[in-house]
């Protein structure tokens, strides 16, 4: 017997197909709610066949007799192992090319939809799918030592965040160049170690007297050899500019963490988040006053992007995350034609990204429609970040 599964997301339902004759015969309706790649999501199905048993993912599947309790454990198996596929369908008709998780077979018995899916890549295929699935362990293991609903209080007594786009769009007034975000980055995987002695603290007052509108902290710890616990002290020493929490987010429970730290936006980047993710995610971060910037690699990504209402804040990464080669003109391509007007239409303000050293290349993305730039090797490098700043723009930004 086949069914159709509805998947809901973020307010959406969406068919899916399963094929599994035993579990109709077990059980009338099955309410699984479950997380997907750490985003709620309710499975329910349904038949007509007589049984009026009702069983839960969470709860112990007791309530089905003994002799039929191995055989609807695994069909939940499959269940959840099939809605995790169509997860990975859906990605991949909206051009995501990098997997969230690492490639599994299908549960002993499986019949259906996805059995002649071959996995032959068991290894990530670039750094960006490496990061992502490293990612989801170690958010994985975070969780147990800071539950959910332990971060949700916190946040509640957590300061008023500050205008992260406000302050870009004032500091592009003030000075008449790109707003700039600063990055504080001790490392990064196509460079190694950009700074040998690394002080965030210092380096974040540093910018901030130099005249960067706002800061982006490096919070991944493995790769860049960040960490939250350098957000958390720039924000308790007292810089006032609205700091990014720079994180690869693959679950909501990041976002919560990253306030509780001091974040006053964060990063979602469109090459491993689905729209509906975008959007969920979007109104989260409202919620909780944060500004998210969603950074968008190629057309297609921008299409997707300038589709879901909500978006403040879109940056342009001038590398490519898969293969971190940097091209500064794919700033201009992804904001000539259409997609240009519809930006200046909406008052988007776009960020530049990567491949900023010299006042030529932030006049050339200035030229192009950028009103900030995100910029870090080329000013963290320097033995003083204040006059790195001076020259990448040509002249003193600062305040004084």
């Amino acid at each position: 017997m086949e069914a159709l599964v509805p998947v809901q997301s973020a307010g959406q339902r969406l068919p899916v197909r399963l094929v599994s004759p035993s579990l109709h015969r077990c059980i009338g309706s099955v309410s699984i709610r479950r997380p997907v790649s750490g985003f709620a999501m309710d499975t329910r199905i349904s038949s007509k066949t007589p049984s009026q048993f009702t069983i839960r993912a969470q709860q112990s599947l007791g309530v089905a007799s003994s002799s039929s309790s191995s055989s609807v454990e695994n069909d939940l198996r499959i269940k959840e192992w099939e809605v995790d596929m169509y997860q990975n369908e859906l990605a991949i008709s909206q051009g995501i090319r990098i997997r969230r998780k690492p490639p599994s077979k299908a549960p002993l018995g499986y019949s259906g939809p996805f059995e002649l899916r071959l996995h032959n890549a068991d290894s990530p295929t670039n750094i960006l799918e490496e990061i992502t699935w490293y990612k989801d362990q170690e958010v994985s293991r975070m969780k147990e030592v800071n539950p959910l609903e332990a971060l949700k209080k916190a946040v509640e007594n957590a300061p008023p965040t500050r205008d992260f786009v406000g302050a870009l769009r004032m500091a592009h007034q003030r000075t008449g160049f790109p707003a700039l975000i600063a990055e504080v980055k001790k490392a990064s995987p196509s460079r190694g170690i950009l700074k040998e002695n690394f002080d965030p603290v210092e380096i974040a007052q540093a910018y901030e007297r130099g005249g960067a509108a706002c800061l982006s902290v490096l919070t991944d710890q493995k790769y860049f050899k960040g960490g939250f616990e350098n957000l958390e002290a720039i924000r308790s020493a007292g810089v006032k500019c609205p700091l990014l929490c720079k994180e690869f987010i693959v679950d909501p429970w990041q976002i919560y963490y990253a306030r509780t730290k001091g974040a006053d936006a964060v990063l979602l980047i469109a090459a491993i988040l689905t729209d509906l993710e975008i959007t969920y995610l979007l109104k989260l971060c409202k919620k909780l006053g944060l500004a998210t910037l969603v950074e968008v690699h190629d057309e297609r990504e921008m299409g997707r992007v300038l589709g879901i209402e909500g978006i403040e804040l879109v940056g342009i990464n001038n590398r490519s995350l898969e293969t971190f080669k940097v091209d500064i003109s794919n700033t201009k391509k992804l904001l000539e034609g259409e997609h240009g007007r519809q930006i200046r239409e909406k008052d988007m303000i776009v960020v530049g990204e990567s491949g900023l050293f010299t006042p030529d290349d932030i006049a050339y993305v200035q030229a192009a429609g950028v009103k900030a730039v995100l910029v870090g090797e080329s000013i963290v490098k320097q033995n003083d970040p204040e006059k790195g700043i001076a020259g990448l723009f040509g002249k003193n930004i600062s305040h004084t």
